[in-house]
């Protein structure tokens, strides 16, 4: 992660406590801090406090050193000395930008959420934001969803930017929002898989997608072997498995899906018996449609 990164994070935090803040690399060099002329300086004591302490936090000389690790009891006092509210309805979403990065990205968005103080935005890397948004309606989803919307549209309209939207669960406690992140990251790897149209994507609506998506690779192959016998999953050309995925959004109903792909009926009943065929699976099935 580059310094100008950290040291947005850094400068955003300087508006909430009155202490010095900064980020060392592993040789102890001071890549970003709200104290400007340490940076660059080289703390090469304070790299090797780190390196031999399995706490989350190590106090090298007059300094408190801060870790990944973070255990329960220093994120209460952390958020105590931040005047940051242990207990509230709270939903994370992970902003990442599709194509060409824009730094000024971080910005529009701060822009959306500066008048509530309980509001977070934090640059995570040249192309994801975060937004900690603490929720006032008790987490509706609507609610949750126009909030991502906003987002979008703001990027795309000051920046021309196309973004995908992850959201995690809505959590309530401060010691859950590392989970929310992270739920939110996998709803857009998950989403890049099984919901390619979509840009906003929530993880409690991946559904089965989310348990296939953490299956070991071995496994799926083996599944496709098992289930493709006649001939390999590849034998579908681009146009079947159009078909095939606007029949199953349609919950298998051919009328239905005959009419939104512009054909006639008989023409799909005639595609769906050429798939039969082609796989020894027919859609039509439930069984053999899952």
């Amino acid at each position: 992660m580059s310094s100008r990164v950290f040291q947005s994070i850094v400068l955003q935090m300087k508006e909430c406590t009155d202490r010095v803040i900064g980020v060392i690399d592993d040789q102890g060099t001071v890549v970003s801090c709200n104290q400007l002329t340490w940076i660059g300086e080289k703390w090469e004591g304070a790299a090797s406090a780190l390196n031999v302490n399995e706490s989350a936090v190590v106090i090298y000389g007059d300094t408190t050193i801060i870790s990944d690790n973070i255990r329960l009891g220093d994120i209460y006092v952390r958020a105590k000395e931040l005047h940051f509210a242990s207990e509230a309805q709270r939903a994370v979403f992970l902003v990442r930008q599709v194509g060409s990065a824009e730094i000024a990205a971080v910005d529009v968005v701060q822009s959306l959420f500066s008048d509530n103080p309980d509001d977070f935005v934090i640059s995570i890397n040249e192309t994801d934001i975060a937004v900690i948004k603490t929720l006032t309606d008790g987490g509706d989803g609507k609610e949750i969803y126009r909030i991502a919307k906003s987002i979008e549209d703001a990027l795309a309209q000051n920046l021309k930017l196309k973004t995908t939207i992850g959201i995690g669960t809505v959590v309530s406690h401060i010691r859950d929002l590392a989970r929310a992140y992270k739920e939110a990251g996998v709803a857009i790897d998950v989403g890049k898989v099984f919901d390619t149209e979509k840009t906003i994507i929530t993880y409690e609506n991946l559904g089965i997608g989310r348990l296939i998506y953490q299956l070991p690779t071995v496994m799926c192959d083996m599944f496709l072997q098992e289930v493709f016998k006649k001939n390999p999953i590849d034998a579908l050309d681009q146009e079947t498995l159009f078909t095939i995925n606007k029949f199953f959004e349609n919950n298998l109903n051919v009328s239905e899906t005959a009419r939104k792909l512009f054909v006639h009926r008989n023409t799909l009943v005639y595609r769906l018996e050429k798939i039969k065929k082609l796989t020894g699976l027919d859609l039509r099935e439930f069984d053999d449609a899952i």
